[in-house]
């Protein structure tokens, strides 16, 4: 017989610009961490509570391999008998992980859990990306599309439905004044945890790299109005 699962508390970061913004010199497990211990904080629950934690993630390098879901968790204060586990599942990830959370409270017996995502882009989807054996050329020789790119999947995606330019600016566009104006009526200031950190800063004309201290309270880079080009 299953039970009811509902959300009692949500948390976020702000959302880094990537490679330049605030969180990109920031590790995947300290982010998760961050957010969990609060989540945690504003349900008014025991961390020992949680039973299971179920993350999404979908770029799994450096410090996010090995079940960032249980790093996270244990860099969030809450104590080893608290279980992980990482899931990919591309850009549905996060919710892919929120709906395997809900389905343990729901069928499985757990009292308490917690679901999310965690990406790190600016560490991860860079030169530093581990490319060794990244394409299986059997694999490959079946269905290359296994490896197309989120770029080239837009394109296939407009193409099969007919999803025109205008059609996708004009999406863009209302997607820009809906954030904006949700910024600026403070729509998401009780959802973000604010979140100190170090940021690596690149000198133009040195390539030198210095870290100075910063606070993320609000997402970063949005409510922009986009420029279209030829």
């Amino acid at each position: 017989m299953s039970q009811d699962a509902v959300i009692v508390s949500t948390a976020r970061t702000g959302v880094g610009k990537a490679y330049r913004g605030a969180l990109n010199n920031t590790d995947g497990p300290t982010l998760a961490g961050h957010v969990m211990a609060e989540a945690v904080k504003r349900a008014g629950i025991a961390p020992g509570e949680v039973e299971d934690v179920v993350m999404g993630c979908a770029m799994q390098q450096g410090t996010m391999v090995m079940n960032v879901a249980r790093k996270g968790a244990i860099r969030a204060g809450l104590p080893v008998t608290v279980a992980g586990t990482t899931i990919d599942r591309q850009c549905a990830s996060g919710l892919q992980a929120i709906a395997v959370a809900a389905r343990s409270v729901m069928l499985d017996g757990v009292e308490i859990a917690i679901g999310g995502g965690i990406e790190s882009i600016s560490l991860v989807q860079n030169e530093h990306m581990n490319r060794f054996h990244a394409v299986d050329d059997e694999l490959m020789a079946m269905k290359p599309e296994m490896y197309m790119s989120m770029l080239e999947t837009a394109e296939v995606v407009a193409e099969r439905y007919g999803i025109g330019r205008d059609q996708q600016d004009e999406y863009s566009l209302e997607c820009q004044r809906r954030v904006g104006a949700a910024l600026q009526g403070g729509r998401f200031n009780d959802e973000i945890v604010p979140f100190t950190t170090k940021m690596a800063v690149v000198n133009k004309d040195t390539k030198e790299v210095s870290f100075q201290q910063v606070t993320l309270a609000k997402d970063e880079a949005r409510g922009r109005t986009p420029r279209r080009t030829a």
